[in-house]
This record gives structure tokens, sequence and C-alpha cells, in this order.
């Protein structure tokens, strides 16, 4: 029997596959899922015995949290990536690494063939496909609901006839948790006018009352929460955990597919939202201007790279390390006002703080030039655009 390697979730899609593959195509099928948060050890145990019970010859989980971290999140903290200015990639970026890893387990286990249950409709199938065939071209990739165009309904059939009668009523609203965010997705969201509602949102409003929370930065990493340090991963869960109970982090993002569609999805992340609006308002104190100009070009181009699937474009390594160069000092904490259903930055305190300077203040007093300096600057820096109307009203 040939190896066979399937990203399983647990899912439909993954489930029917599982099945499919192992029956009907006489694939050795060694499920794999990899965890990049979310994922409880008892969710994990349920997906195991179900792989089992449909015909995987083994189940394997993969922590991955903290190499999300490491490649991915990091990254976008640095960047202050948000997609169209809205989403912080809380989903379509655990995808990278997901593929990463399935395709390291099945070369180290000599598979031959890979799969996966994305349909031919979305951006999972060209993420998951760019990896594989980039890193191992010399392995299958196999995808029956994408090239057998399989409905729901003829999967639930299917599994049926095969003695497999799990409750596979569709959930009102498609939830997918990880360490970055969570995104919700229902019929509102395929529509261009309706919110989602309050219920649809993982976690409640349940803190009312104002409080007020600092966030540490060393050289652009979150490494503590109101004084207590721990490491930059569990630092996020720790705020994601605090700020949830005030419903803070909610929206809906609308953007532009990979294969060209619009497409629209609400999500609930706090945490990250929160990061990189303190991350970015340290960072306005702490760079120059043109550090600043420089990062967002480059942050807004990482982030679209990544979410498209071109992670292993060597450019991305080439952004990284201009990335992180500029971290050297985002360095100091910043205070923050936690309110139901939003937040407020309220300030900074860094030693690498450029308000800080004793030159003069914004609008005040100066120190370091007179009058004079002042007018000589101002009429040279005039000149270009003196130059401009002069040439111009000539030749009307």
């Amino acid at each position: 029997m040939k190896k066979l390697v399937l990203a399983y979730s647990g899912g439909l899609d993954t489930s029917y596959c599982a099945k499919y593959l192992s029956k009907e195509k006489g694939f050795e099928v060694h499920a794999v899922s990899v965890n990049t948060g979310g994922f409880s050890k008892e969710e994990i145990a349920t997906i195991k015995e179900k792989a089992l019970q449909l015909g995987a010859s083994s189940y394997t989980s993969i922590d991955a949290v903290q190499t999300f971290y490491d490649k991915v999140v990091k990254y976008l903290i640095f960047g202050n990536v948000l997609k169209n200015n809205t989403y912080p990639l809380s989903v379509s970026a655990e995808r990278i690494v997901q593929a990463l890893e399935i395709i390291e387990y099945a070369k180290k286990i000599g598979a031959e063939s890979i799969a996966h249950g994305s349909t031919g409709a979305g951006n999972d199938q060209v993420r998951f496909d760019m990896i594989f065939q980039i890193i191992a071209p010399e392995i299958e990739i196999i995808t029956p609901i994408r090239d057998n165009k399989l409905s729901r309904e003829a999967e639930i059939e299917y599994l049926k006839q095969n003695g497999v009668d799990y409750s596979w009523e569709k959930a009102k609203y498609s939830i997918n948790r990880g360490l970055w965010g969570t995104s919700v997705g229902g019929e509102e969201t395929l529509t261009s006018e309706k919110a989602l509602p309050d219920s649809a949102y993982p976690s409640q409003l349940q803190k009312k009352e104002p409080s007020k929370v600092s966030l540490t930065f060393e050289q652009g990493e979150i490494v503590a929460i109101n004084g207590a340090k721990d490491s930059p991963v569990n630092n996020i869960i720790k705020l994601d955990a605090l700020a949830s109970k005030y419903a803070i982090g909610r929206d809906i993002h609308v953007g532009d597919t990979i294969i060209g569609i619009k497409g629209r999805v609400g999500f609930e992340a706090p945490a990250s939202l929160i990061i990189i609006k303190a991350h970015h308002l340290l960072e306005k104190h702490t760079l120059s201007k043109w550090q600043q100009f420089q990062k967002e070009q480059l942050g807004n181009f990482y982030g679209m790279l990544l979410h498209e699937g071109n992670y292993l474009d060597e450019v991305m390594r080439n952004i990284e390390a201009f990335l992180t160069d500029t971290q050297k000092n985002v360095s100091g904490e910043v205070f923050v006002s936690l309110n139901p259903f939003q937040f407020t930055l309220d300030g900074i305190s860094s030693e690498h703080d450029l308000m800080n300077a004793s030159f003069g203040s914004y609008g005040e007093m100066n120190k370091g030039w007179t009058a004079d300096d002042a007018k000589g600057f101002i009429k040279i820096l005039s000149n270009p655009g003196k130059i401009y109307n002069h040439v111009n009203k000539k030749h009307g």
C-alpha cells in the first residue's frame, strides 16, 4: 500500500477523504493535524479517535504554536500587518505553517502522496499546494473534494453508506480558532450588507468596568503584561483571555481572494489587534520618520505575499531581516485601557522615546536653533515650489 499523508481536521471534508482514500483508493492513510493554537487535549483526542475509525493507519498531532509565532506572528507584529487596514491575518497565516509541518512529516515517513480537503473555490488550496509543490515536487497531491466537485450532501451520503453516521449538521456559524485570532463565517458574511449578530462571536461581554493593562516590549516582542514576564506566546494567550471578556476585537474583513473574487469574513482577535496597535504606537515614539515609512510599505507587502501563499519566496526572508533590524530600539511599556467592545492607547514609556530630546518641544520654545535659522531653513525648503510656480505661470 502506498503511504499518503492527509491534512486532517476532523471535519466533513477531511473525514470523507480519510474514508475514500483508504477504502476506494487503497492508500495507507496517515492523518496529521497541526495545532497552531485553539485545540485542547480533549479535542485532539476526539480527532484522533475519529481518524482511526475512518480507516487511517495512524494519527499524529503536531504542536506548532511556537513555530507559528517564530516563523510568522513575530513578523506580523514587527510589520504591524493588518490586511486592508483591518484583518490581522488570523487564520490565513496559520495555513502556511500547517502546510510546512505536514510536508515535512510526509518526507519524514517516506509518503509518496499527500492530500487535503480543500475545495476549488477558496484560498487554502493555493496555500497548501504551493508549499507542497515547492518543497517536495516529487510528492503527488491528491484533492478528492476539489477534483470530484463534491457537494456536502454527496459526502455525507457516501459516509453513511460506509457505516459512518456522525452528526454532520452544519453549524450556523463556522469558527476557526488559532493563536492569532478566530475567524467567524455565516450566512451574513455571504452578503455585502448584513452584520454578524452578537451571538455569532465566540466571546461574549463579561466585564463592563474599565481596566488598565500595560504591555512591555523588548526589541518589538511582547515580553510582559502588567510587569509579569513570560514568553510572547503565553503573553498573547493571556492578553486574549483578558481582553475577550470585554468583547474586544470584533470586525468584518472584506478582501480579494487569491483566485480573484471578493470575500467577507468576521473575526474576533482581541490580543492581535491590541498588540499590533500598541506596538505601532511605540514605534511612532522610537523610530525615525523614514523608518516608519519604509516599514509601512514592506509590512503591507509582507502581509499580502503571506496571505497569497508566497511564504517561500526568498524576498520574504529579506523583508524579515529588514523588519527585525528596525526593532533594535522598539522597547518600552505601552499603557492600554480596556472597555466594553473597545480599547484605547493611553501612552508609552521608553528609554528610546524620541519625544524626550532636549532640543525642543513641538509647537513650543526650541533650544537647538534661532529664529533666523528657522527662516533660512524654510526659505530653502520652499525653493522647489517657487521654481515650479515661476516656470508654469509663464507657460500657462
